[in-house]
């Protein structure tokens, strides 16, 4: 079972007259409340400490990358599907919505779900041959696929910009221009929480249950009646949609995108912040994006042993909590607490 479910009623409090009331461990472990709670409260409190254009800009990326990781989580942590080419549907979806508003003067909340509905429609088609395949073969199509994309979005210069990228009208909306970091942060604050609180009602549904069952044993959850190939299609084509989505709002904000978003190194960051997070952890999502987009920024003042000791300290995560940060944590709290 997932670290994300309730406790059975084995360690849960008596039921009386049918009703089951939860005690304060209960609240506080329970993603429902306890971790919607926490984000809910953190983003709310944040902006009365973030103090200037870079910390809100560091913000405002955490959020997008936590919002794709916990689609991304549903497909990799819940599904046990392997992606390495998410990547490619974020920058499809920037491209698509910074494509269709400079060079064709489209609206643009129309590019942006233009651009949506483009990569709906692709991870639908190629969603149910790839998701044929198993374990490293399925994680070398999806990388496949990633580099397709990348590769269009690099020699078609005409339409893109090839490598150097392209610039990107700004975000407008029924008139008004969306230039303000504040405002873009509470739009994104609140797609976040979205996000989450869609992913929760998944997970405790029929089709989260099914998605568990798929990623213990695809046969026996098809000797069940789970219909296998429909479950993965399906959340291989959410995880991609919302990637397209936020692939378009960071091209807005920014102002700017290049092929690199679509890139294989990017696709690896997604994936090792639902690893280092937790898997099968809407939390561990959250704090997964956090640190990986915090971290390369405070480890910059080492220059040139950057990305070594941005690797040593993976590594040392991945050796000593190999279930993730947030699902060891969980587990050593509820020791010590009894």
């Amino acid at each position: 079972m997932c670290a994300n479910t309730v406790e059975t009623s084995k360690s849960a409090t008596p039921v009386t007259k049918g009703v089951r009331h939860l005690n304060w461990k209960d609240v506080v472990f329970n993603p429902r409340y306890g971790g919607f709670g926490a984000l809910l409260i953190a983003l709310l409190v944040a902006p009365l400490f973030l103090e200037g254009l870079y910390e809100f800009d560091m913000a405002i990326l955490v959020m997008i990358n936590a919002t794709v990781v916990i689609a991304l989580n549903l497909l990799v942590g819940y599904a046990g599907q392997v992606s390495l080419g998410h990547a490619a549907f974020f920058g499809l979806g920037g491209y698509t919505a910074a494509i269709l508003t400079t060079r064709y003067d489209w609206p643009a909340l129309l590019a942006l779900g233009a651009g949506v509905l483009l990569v709906v429609a692709i991870a639908g088609i190629i969603a149910r041959p790839i998701l044929r395949l198993k374990g490293y073969y399925l994680a070398m199509a999806t990388l496949g696929l990633g580099m397709i994309i990348y590769l269009i979005l690099t020699q078609e210069s005409w339409l893109t910009g090839g490598p150097d990228g392209m610039s990107v009208a700004p975000l407008e909306v029924f008139g008004y221009m969306v230039f303000d970091e504040l405002v873009w942060y509470w739009i994104l604050a609140v797609l976040l929480m979205l996000m989450y609180w869609l992913a929760l009602n998944i997970i405790d549904s029929p089709v989260g249950r099914a998605l568990r069952a798929l990623h213990g044993s695809e046969i026996a959850a098809d000797n069940s009646g789970v219909d296998v190939t429909h479950y993965k299609t399906l959340v291989f084509v959410l995880s991609a949609g919302v990637a397209a989505l936020m692939g378009g709002l960071y091209a807005f904000y920014s102002g700017f995108i290049a092929p690199s978003t679509a890139g294989f190194m990017h696709s690896i960051e997604l994936v090792v912040m639902v690893v280092l997070g937790g898997m099968a952890s809407l939390v561990g999502s959250v704090i997964g994006a956090v640190l990986l987009t915090l971290l390369p920024q405070y480890l910059v003042v080492f220059a040139e042993y950057e990305w070594l000791l941005y690797g040593l300290i993976l590594m040392l995560v991945m050796i000593f909590m190999p279930k993730g940060l947030v699902p060891t944590l969980h587990v050593l709290i509820r020791r010590m607490l009894g």
